[in-house]
């Protein structure tokens, strides 16, 4: 590599991973919640617990729906922020903020009032349904301060800003954990808990269990929104944009666009989430110790996760920016390059998981069986960190081109007919005269469906990024 090449390497490493951290440690706090509600309320009762946990699964992928939705503005900002079109910036962000509104109340009343005949298809005992339905009323109030969290999170990571959602996604678990304290335990539990007596306005709280769970997530979800609103509205870096100093009126030609780029993405999403959802139930009918194994072994390898998601969402920003700028053979430099470090990082987390798979399996469950379980899992997690970190940032890559349509269709292809089709039939049926291989063939599955997915959209991207740089070729020649 010559010295010039060198330094372009090193800088578009050096601006990636800037951009990269902040997004990955607002990830993995926003995960904390969740963790943190997880364990309040399994210290409250078992019943809270599996109210919570049933209730996450539906708003989880609803909100997540919501924020790939949103995602779409990410590159449609970034790329007009490359092309040095910044005037253009704030109609798009109005028309997401809408659309984080129509997304967020549509979201908020399915769990606020169409929840019990999921629950009765689910088979859900009563007394849990209830619980879980009345947990959901109440995240359904922060359903549209979470969206709008998202639009002006993805507003800000195409603008080169991805601190303030890491701040203030600290912030939110800063105000999630006491809340839940408060509301999980209320008075007398907390007074158990600490050993003391409370202040009498404290002491006379009442204990609400899942249903306090629920207010403190809604208000963390209208506190992140508040306070990133209230950023973009002081910080000196959005001035020159002006804001919030006249909210546009819908515009349908604006939304369309948003929607064209960003519900691809929603989908895409969805239909990940939904992948684990429906295998974590195919696994639940193989046994207690197989279906805890599985939580562990998922649990850590998602955390692991977070690096090379982060490193993939920060591309789309790169490429977006890249590429407004007119450079089409920059943008294919940037995509490739930032595949390249993918790979670095898979092998790092291989590694991670080589070294420390068996203590941190212990620390989850002190069950022997489901500890050799788990661990033999990882290995097989081991195996697809590589398709996995290239299949989240090839599609990342892909997102900077706002070329999301594809990414749906092999996502689609990818995880419900390979990976959850081919872990059935490799897990519960057996192929060619093989036995079930119960979890490991639900594994197995997976490593099929993340492989073909990478295979799928490497072969996208190869051949959108060599179309712009023939382009650029054939105008420097003419």
């Amino acid at each position: 590599m010559s010295g010039s090449g060198w330094q372009r390497w090193r800088r578009e490493n050096a601006a990636l991973i800037r951009l990269a951290l902040p997004i990955c440690g607002a990830q993995l706090a926003q995960s904390g919640m969740s963790v943190t509600d997880v364990i309040m309320a399994g210290r409250a009762s078992a019943t809270d617990l599996a109210a919570i946990s049933v209730g996450s699964s539906l708003w989880l992928p609803l909100m997540l729906f919501a924020t790939g939705t949103l995602m779409g503005l990410t590159p449609i900002v970034a790329q007009l922020l490359g092309g040095e079109r910044v005037a253009q910036i704030r109609p798009y962000v109005h028309q997401a903020l809408w659309l984080a509104l129509a997304l967020g109340v549509v979201a908020a009343l399915l769990l606020a009032f169409a929840v019990m005949p999921v629950f009765r298809l689910m088979a859900v005992p009563e007394h849990v349904a209830s619980l879980s339905a009345s947990y959901l009323a109440m995240v359904a109030f922060g359903m549209p301060g979470v969206a709008a969290f998202q639009a002006l999170r993805a507003f800000a990571d195409g603008m080169n800003h991805t601190r303030p959602a890491l701040w203030i996604s600290l912030l939110g678990l800063g105000v999630n954990v006491p809340c839940n304290y408060l509301l999980i335990y209320g008075g007398p539990g907390l007074e158990t808990l600490f050993g003391a007596s409370l202040p009498l306005g404290l002491s006379g709280l009442p204990a609400l269990g899942a249903v306090g769970c629920g207010i403190a997530t809604a208000l963390a979800m209208w506190v992140m929104c508040l306070a990133l609103a209230a950023y973009t509205h002081r910080s000196a870096v959005f001035a020159s944009l002006h804001l919030w100093k006249r909210l546009a009126r819908p515009q349908r030609a604006k939304l369309g666009e948003l929607l064209h780029v960003g519900a691809p993405i929603g989908v895409a999403i969805f239909v990940e989430v939904t992948l684990f959802t429906l295998i974590a139930l195919f696994i639940a009918s193989l046994g207690e110790i197989a279906v805890a194994a599985h939580q562990v072994a998922l649990n850590y390898t998602s955390i692991l996760f977070m690096l090379p998601l982060s490193l993939g969402m920060a591309l789309t920003v790169r490429v977006g920016h890249t590429l407004g700028s007119g450079q089409r053979r920059g943008a294919a430099f940037v995509a490739w390059n930032g595949i390249a470090a993918c790979l670095l990082v898979a092998l790092l987390n291989d590694m991670i998981l080589w070294l420390t798979a068996g203590p941190v399996v212990a620390l989850y469950s002190p069950n022997e069986e489901v500890q050799s379980l788990a661990v033999s899992l990882i290995w097989l997690a081991m195996i697809y960190q590589f398709s996995d970190a290239l299949q989240v940032n090839l599609a990342g890559a892909l997102r900077g081109y706002k070329d999301t349509r594809i990414i749906m269709a092999i996502t689609l292809v990818s995880y419900w007919a390979v990976g959850l089709g081919g872990g059935y039939l490799l897990g519960s049926v057996g192929v060619a005269g093989w036995q079930p291989q119960g979890v490991y063939g639900y594994w197995l599955g997976l490593i099929g469906g993340l492989s073909v997915a990478a295979l799928l959209l490497g072969w996208r991207l190869w051949h959108i990024s060599r179309r712009g740089a023939d382009s650029a070729m054939a105008r420097v020649s003419g």
